[in-house]
């Protein structure tokens, strides 16, 4: 029998993501947020999610594409980590899908940048490419410089 994986998808610039959904605590709607002073761009502020200080991270600065729009409002995908909740700032949500490990490959030689570092492999979907996303790289906040 086939192994099924579930992802919880969304879309960042013209790229289809997932990631494991148990690491998916919730999604929310765009919150306000705090600016954070000195730090990257990859993080865009703070966000309070019911008493929970969340950083929220902005995926597209941290896959290394361009700005979103200005009058674009992303969505939140809350990540549950054991620091607590990151939220990962995504332009549009999917659904929730079961994918085949059969149609699962490594990430393919022509994506470049901050994207192939950040990516497992993607998976054969009939009408595109899903990319899964390292949470464990993703989260590193080494990774991050805070200014």
């Amino acid at each position: 029998m086939d192994k099924v994986k579930q992802y919880c998808t969304f879309y960042v610039d013209s790229s289809f993501f997932g990631v494991d959904v148990m690491h998916v605590q919730e999604i929310i709607r765009f919150q306000n947020m705090t600016r954070v002073p000195m730090a990257d761009s990859v993080i865009k502020g703070l966000i309070n999610l019911r008493g929970q200080i969340v950083t929220a991270i902005d995926l597209r600065r941290r896959l290394g594409l361009s700005s979103r729009p200005a009058e674009d409002e992303p969505m939140n995908v809350i990540i549950k980590t054991s620091d607590g909740a990151v939220s990962l700032l995504v332009d549009e949500i999917g659904d929730v899908i079961e994918v085949d490990e059969e149609n699962y490959e490594p990430p393919p030689q022509n994506l470049l940048g901050k994207a192939r570092d950040l990516t497992t492999g993607v998976y054969k979907l009939n009408e595109k490419l899903l990319l899964t996303l390292d949470m464990n790289k993703l989260l590193d906040f080494s990774a991050i410089k805070l200014n």
